[in-house]
């Protein structure tokens, strides 16, 4: 990747509770301290990735579901929050209303892709633009997945890891096929690891033994660090930098950088 490539990076999983959302906000804060200007679209109705960071959407205040709507920019509901280079277009629970209002609009799948084009001044601020999707594979995910470039696929250290993978897969490849050509799959993250017992290695050989080009070297561990940074509205680097969760998010950040 050259320094003036800019990427937009999807990061989706059907399945709740694989790290997406942690994933989402140390990944894009890592690459933020590193001094490049990112910006996180929250687009799941829980906000998680937005009170993640700090950021809240006080009752009247638009968000990104008003953006979908076309009511108004991104520009405009961008939020600063407490990671230099990080800007957040935050979420609400309004979101929750997207599945209803989504299918009556024009150009339904585009909504988010259309809004940045739109907005191309605010958008080319950013080298790196990281979509938080929700654990669903409804149009917001669409949304998403046709504004992006590259799919990020957290995957937690599991039994059940595979599970709902093939179906995100084809997913993916209709959206390839039918709206958005320039989608590839930038790789497959293992999340939530516990290497030390014997399913945290099988796990880990199935996913690379299916998936050998297509996963990341870094492996996220199992971190209490990781769980507690959200409820202070940080990512894990700002309220515990030495911790294994911290170091695995900057290793991840220079493969996801070096790979583009």
């Amino acid at each position: 990747m050259t320094r003036r490539q800019k990427l937009r990076y999807a990061i989706a999983n059907q399945k709740g509770g694989v790290g997406k959302t942690t994933t989402a906000i140390n990944l894009a804060a890592s690459i933020a301290q590193a001094g490049e200007r990112v910006l996180l679209i929250d687009m799941d109705s829980q906000a998680n990735a937005s009170h993640g960071l700090g950021v809240r959407v006080s009752p009247g205040q638009p968000s990104v579901f008003e953006v979908l709507l076309g009511e108004t920019s991104l520009a405009s509901v961008a939020r600063g929050c407490s990671v230099p280079n990080l800007e957040v277009i935050p979420s609400s629970p309004d979101m929750a209303g997207a599945s209803v209002m989504l299918p009556f609009l024009e150009r339904r799948e585009f909504r988010l892709r259309d809004a940045l084009a739109r907005e191309q001044e605010f958008a080319a601020r950013f080298r790196f633009v990281f979509i938080d999707c929700p654990p669903s594979l409804g149009l917001l995910t669409v949304n998403s997945l046709v504004a992006a470039e590259r799919v990020i696929i957290p995957v937690q250290g599991e039994y059940y890891a595979l599970e709902g993978l093939a179906q995100l897969m084809s997913t993916i490849s209709a959206i390839q096929e039918r709206l958005n050509p320039a989608l590839r799959i930038a790789g497959l993250v293992l999340t939530m690891m516990n290497a030390r017992t014997s399913l945290g290695r099988q796990v880990e050989q199935e996913i690379r033994t299916h998936f050998p080009d297509l996963t990341y070297r870094t492996v996220v561990p199992r971190n209490v660090r990781l769980a507690e940074a959200p409820s202070h509205g940080v990512p894990v680097s700002m309220l515990d930098p030495t911790c294994s969760g911290s170091d695995a998010y900057f290793d991840l950040a220079l493969e996801v950088i070096a790979n583009g």
